[in-house]
């Protein structure tokens, strides 16, 4: 049996749908192929399930269309399951060789015309892992507790312990804590916990990172731009706590097994918070329920600074030290 994957986006989302993707592999024993977008090859080839990785050239789509679709044809399969649910998504389930489409309860944009069936009714009220396994149940499979198998090479760094990372920048400009005051909690944590200090994020994110940086006096490492995504991973693997926005890098902290300490504003904890009970989201709305928007209505009182340098403080201080503890 040959299953083809879809999931083309984001980085948090690659790591959503590679619990049911495992669950897959392990009931069917199918080969498993994976189309996601070209910034997400090199990581998609770590997922321990993963056969072949077939890139989708979002951004040269007319001048590398042609050469995408050849690679999607190559195979005949069994069946193919859309993991994204939106037309673009739906319209490559339509391309592949395949008698059987599967589309996400959580479609949307008309993708549902293109699937043959839908896995389970939408129920938004969960979180998006567990959403992602409603494909087990509608294949009548047994739903194991997820698990997320990814190998990454080793790490670029050997910082010393404890160690810290610090992700300060989402595409949400609504979701984004303010960089003196991740700062602040970095100096303390330096001073009083004895934290030795990483600054990770794309490109775009180097602004933040580096008034961090300039906080700290440079007394940190700031890769911010100078990462790969795999190389991120490896990064985040080694590390006693991540400290981060609500973004990409949580769930591949998540997923490696490094505990995090979350800043939440306008989003939901319970739909893209970090999986699993080691970690902890810190979030305080104060009668503005989160409004799941890129956009504040009050952007002179927007939710997310009603968390304070001491509320976050608070929690990653007793998380790191119990990291040290743990230590062998």
């Amino acid at each position: 049996m040959r299953i083809l994957i879809i999931k083309l986006s984001s980085l948090g989302d690659l790591f959503h749908a590679l619990p049911a993707v495992h669950n897959l592999k392990q009931e069917t024993g199918a080969t498993i192929d994976w189309v996601t977008n070209s910034a997400y090859t090199d990581l998609v080839r770590c997922f321990d399930d993963v056969c072949t990785v077939i890139p989708f050239p979002r951004t040269s789509l007319r001048r590398d269309g042609r050469p995408f679709l050849a690679a999607l044809r190559q195979q005949h399969y069994d069946m193919v399951i859309d993991l994204q649910g939106l037309l673009k998504s739906a319209l490559v389930a339509r391309a592949a060789r395949t008698d059987r489409r599967i589309g996400p309860s959580f479609h949307r944009e008309g993708s549902r015309l293109f699937y043959d069936a839908v896995a389970g009714p939408r129920n938004k009220e969960r979180h998006a892992v567990i959403e992602n396994l409603d494909i087990i149940q509608h294949l009548g499979l047994p739903r194991h507790e997820p698990v997320f198998p990814v190998t990454l090479p080793e790490s670029m760094i050997n910082p010393p312990s404890p160690h810290l990372v610090i992700c300060p920048a989402s595409r949400w400009e609504t979701k984004n804590w303010p960089a003196e005051r991740f700062a602040t909690v970095a100096r303390h944590l330096q001073t009083h916990g004895h934290a030795s200090i990483t600054l990770l994020g794309a490109p775009d994110d180097r602004p933040a990172c580096q008034k961090i940086a300039d906080e700290l006096g440079g007394d940190c490492l700031n890769l911010a731009g100078k990462t790969s995504i795999v190389q991120m991973g490896s990064i985040l693997k080694t590390a006693d706590l991540l400290l981060a926005n609500d973004s990409g890098p949580v769930h591949m902290a998540a997923a490696v097994g490094t505990p995090a300490v979350v800043v939440f504003g306008p989003t939901l904890p319970h739909r893209t918070g970090p999986f699993g009970a080691i970690h902890r989201v810190v979030q305080d709305t104060k009668g503005c329920p989160p409004c799941m928007s890129r956009r504040c209505r009050y952007p002179k009182t927007p939710c997310i600074l009603n968390v304070t340098p001491g509320d976050v403080i608070d929690v990653a201080m007793g998380m790191l030290q119990g990291s040290t503890t743990n230590q062998p």
